[in-house]
């Protein structure tokens, strides 16, 4: 490539690529615009933080495959013991990025879940694929869903414990969710523990609550050891929500601009690769499974991941909304409205006291314009829309065009 060539690919012609998208840009151009040395990542390894969950599989995949090494970086993934961990490791600087909860990088940026700082969502990992586990000991009194546990409640009063994995995060708002919607106010009604998710079969072996929400293996390993039951996937809250993101700090973001880039493209690929087939999917499950990443039976991933599903009473069925990492290619864009509804069920739930700008907020956080370069280079379709609409359980539908009036219209609320 000439110097003249060389210099007029500069980062102008990368987002000109990226707003015109992969339809009108052609291959040799894109590779010429990714391989000009201006931008080159500008740090060539990083660490990302993931908690042994099945929705790490792109990070891991990205990194297993050696999809890294063809956007000229390498990642190490390293295995955290809880979300509290990966907030603290992120802000501190010791991970560069991480496979994150949705509600815990804008629960930071806000300075609601612990310390305050600037933060970034670059792509959704995945949507769907999480779970409400009840105790087996509750399914035998006949609390087996949201209506019959509100019945149970009502007639076998006590303290009902119920866990989540932290406080501002996905799996906390799924449950809240679905307990208001059957009745139930999760801020009065019972007790809400925060527990890491690989040691929620554990604690719920030995009693120490009598419901979880959690993200898979966890669900169907409850299921296995015949300690729990599913009493609602998440994917029946809300079909195609939005759940993990890769998360860093705005500052990361800021300084080294290409590296975001060039690690977010390798997991946005690995993701199509993860839903490219059945093979795929079980050469997936059988790597994840090992003890350096969720540590756990394949059978108690590869299940689910391919939509086969059981409660644990019986029943089993195929689910074609079960946990997708590209899906159409829609999975991984970060749509300014999943950010946003997050911080509408935090003002619901008493952690935010004042409405936000939740507009302002999302288009802060959420790195569109990075996310598109990113899709561009690993030749992924682009929503032409940052926001979308969907219909939650309880029939309620969120577009984010009137987010404090959505936030103020539940009943049950803090």
């Amino acid at each position: 490539m000439t110097d003249l060539l060389k210099t007029s690919l500069s980062r102008r012609t990368v987002l000109q690529a990226a707003t015109v998208g992969v339809a009108g840009v052609s291959p040799a151009l894109r590779s010429m615009v990714y391989a000009a040395g201006s931008d080159a990542p500008e740090k060539k390894e990083v660490k990302i933080g993931f908690i042994p969950l099945t929705d790490c599989a792109s990070v891991v995949m990205a990194s297993v495959l050696g999809i890294d090494q063809k956007y000229g970086v390498k990642i190490i993934p390293t295995k955290e013991a809880s979300w509290a961990g990966v907030r603290d490791k992120l802000v501190n600087g010791e991970l560069d990025f991480a496979h994150s909860l949705y509600g815990l990088i804008y629960g930071v940026h806000l300075g609601v879940a612990g310390p305050k700082k600037d933060m970034a969502v670059l792509m959704t990992l995945n949507h769907n694929g999480q779970a409400i586990t009840l105790s087996k000991k509750l399914a035998d009194k006949g609390a087996v869903d949201g209506a019959s546990l509100a019945k149970l409640m009502a007639s076998d009063k006590r303290e009902y414990t119920f866990a989540q994995t932290f406080p501002t995060g996905t799996h906390a708002m799924w449950l809240y969710y679905w307990m208001a919607a059957n009745g139930i106010n999760p801020m009065k009604d019972a007790k809400v523990i925060t527990v890491p998710p690989p040691q929620m079969v554990a604690n719920m072996r030995v009693g120490n609550m009598d419901g979880y929400c959690v993200g898979e293996p966890w669900g169907h390993r409850a299921i296995i050891d015949g300690i729990g039951v599913t009493a609602m996937t998440t994917q029946d809250i809300w079909k195609d929500h939005p759940e993990k993101v890769l998360g860093t700090t705005a500052e990361f973001v800021q300084k080294y601009p290409n590296t975001a880039r060039a690690v977010t493209a390798a997991i946005i690929e690995a993701g199509k690769w993860i839903d490219a087939g059945l093979q795929n999917k079980n050469k997936m499950a059988e790597t994840i499974a090992d003890k350096s990443y969720v540590n756990t039976s394949v059978d108690a991933i590869n299940q689910r991941i391919l939509g086969r599903y059981q409660d644990g009473m019986g029943k089993t069925w195929d689910d074609p909304n079960h946990m997708k990492f590209y899906g159409d290619g829609a999975v991984t864009f970060p749509y300014l409205s999943d950010g946003m509804w997050f911080l509408t069920q935090h003002k619901r739930w008493g952690l935010l006291k004042d409405h936000p700008d939740y507009l302002g907020v999302a288009k802060q956080i959420n790195q569109i314009d990075i996310y598109k370069q990113a899709a561009t280079a690993a030749k992924a379709a682009v929503p032409k829309d940052v926001m979308r609409t969907s219909k939650l359980m309880d029939g309620v539908v969120w577009d984010g065009k009137d987010p404090k009036k959505y936030a103020e219209s539940f009943k049950i609320k803090a």
